[in-house]
């Protein structure tokens, strides 16, 4: 399976440095969501990340002069900006409310298998042994995890199928952003994308007016932090590392999220994780390493399929 390659068949570690960066952002997200979350209602949260992080990226994008994305990218600017920043936010905010922590990871976490599936079926991406290897050694780890944080707690029909609805607009969404980096770049698809969720989001405009002037300031920073750090950086960082690589690898690259969180909730959180949490993380980097291993040295052929594209 080829790794994330410059045109001359080295290994592109600002990609990698992206993906990184991505990664520790979202992780990092979880426990902001689980402080806001208290205040603020699925929709009105979702808004005001949008809305947050939209800020941030107009400005970027009119600072450096970004231009607007060719016609070829904007039905996976659409696209993406529905499924994945819009419905995605307000369906996984609001299945966290009616199910534990712990199902809804084991559900979402479905989601980069969906993209495994989708981008070798509809972006003709293949099935790397190597990869469906990998994903299923990380899928088994947040299993774990999930498990270990479920605990007896609660669930119901409507929060299951909300996160399944995440997990599927999740992949959907990558699936579409994916060929619109053909024709944008990170930053255009990014900061369009945005938008167009932020504008799917309006309809709780009202609602997110109403919760930011009851809620306490932290939990409104929270919003904010939430906006322009795991929004418009690591999305951007994302998009940046999605151009450069399959779908596929890059939904396998999140399965190091689960255990970024456990580990932030015990530092920030001072959540001490069991054994059995620990060892599904460490599953979970265990299949994103599978999954993202190679060989050493390109092959001439595998350059000339690299500048081929």
């Amino acid at each position: 399976m080829e790794q994330t390659m410059t045109p001359d068949g080295r290994i592109d570690r600002r990609a990698l440095a992206a993906a990184g960066v991505t990664v520790l952002l979202w992780a990092s997200a979880f426990v902001a969501i689980r402080d806001a979350a208290q205040y603020f209602g699925p929709g009105a949260l979702a808004l005001g990340r949008l809305f947050a992080g939209s800020v941030v990226l107009v400005v970027i994008w009119l600072a450096r002069g970004g231009g607007l994305p060719s016609r070829g990218a904007w039905p996976g600017i659409l696209g993406s900006g529905v499924l994945w920043f819009g419905l995605y936010m307000v369906a996984l905010n609001w299945g966290e409310h009616e199910v534990d922590a712990g199902t809804a990871a084991m559900l979402v976490n479905i989601g980069p298998v969906l993209i495994a599936l989708l981008g070798g079926w509809v972006l003709r991406e293949g099935f790397p042994r190597r990869l469906l290897a990998g994903m299923a050694v990380s899928f088994a780890g947040a299993v774990v995890v999930g498990v270990s944080m479920s605990g007896g707690g609660r669930a119901s029909v409507l929060g299951v199928l909300l996160c399944l609805l995440a997990a599927v607009t999740y992949a959907a969404g990558v699936v579409c952003q994916k060929p619109a980096l053909r024709y944008g770049s990170a930053l255009q698809v990014t900061t369009f994308g945005c938008l167009v969720g932020t504008v799917v989001c309006l309809p709780f405009a009202g609602q997110l007016v109403e919760q930011v002037a009851a809620a306490p300031l932290p939990a409104t920073l929270n919003i904010v932090y939430l906006g322009v750090f795991p929004t418009a950086l690591a999305f951007t960082t994302w998009a940046y590392a999605l151009a450069r690589t399959t779908a596929g690898k890059m939904g396998a690259t999140t399965y190091v999220v689960p255990a970024l969180v456990v580990l932030m909730a015990w530092a920030v959180l001072g959540e001490v994780p069991g054994w059995l949490t620990l060892a599904g993380g460490l599953l979970c980097l265990a299949g994103v390493a599978v999954s993202r291993g190679g060989p050493r040295a390109a092959t001439p052929s595998s350059v000339r399929a690299v500048r081929s594209r």
